[in-house]
């Protein structure tokens, strides 16, 4: 997943796999009050969109999709780390799941996991062309087989997010 050096918002990615076959793309507002992210596959249809939560007290996201594969981001307190829960329901069989995110940027890396057992492991590149000049991250994520790979991409901008943050 990369970050792109020219965009109007600052926030645009573009999601690939490593060969090369493009997942989705993300379109950041240019001026939005909750840092809106709208995430389309590649023929521009709406997957769902991912906002800020402005009322919260640890930073948190909201995932809402036109066919009602909603998602939530609930970000945890911690120090030195960051820690998040992602609530949603299962779209096969409408069973409530619930993820752990827990990350280290000084390592830049963090993990993904469901009961314990890892479901995504994401790495920031760093001290690349991109990051010195252009402010930009590039994130390499292993993500398990039958796991939504725009979900985590999602959660992967939700780190980022709140390390910007800090």
């Amino acid at each position: 997943m990369k970050e792109k050096v020219f965009s109007l918002s600052g926030d645009d990615f573009s999601v690939t796999t490593v060969s090369g076959i493009q997942v989705c793309k993300v379109k950041g507002k240019a001026v939005s009050l909750h840092d809106t992210k709208k995430f389309t596959d590649m023929m521009n249809n709406e997957l769902f969109t991912l906002k800020n939560k402005t009322l919260a007290i640890h930073k948190s996201f909201v995932g809402t999709s036109p066919h009602g594969h909603d998602f939530e981001v609930k970000g945890k307190f911690s120090i030195g780390t960051s820690k998040s829960q992602v609530l949603f329901k299962n779209a096969a069989d409408g069973a409530a799941i619930e993820l752990d995110v827990k990350g280290d940027w000084f390592d830049r890396k963090a993990s993904i996991t469901l009961g314990g057992r890892p479901v995504a492991e994401i790495q920031r590149s760093f001290a690349n062309v991109r990051q010195i000049f252009g402010d930009k991250q590039t994130y390499f994520v292993t993500v398990a087989p039958n796991v939504d790979l725009t979900l985590i991409a999602a959660l992967c901008i939700c780190l980022d997010e709140k390390e910007n943050e800090k």
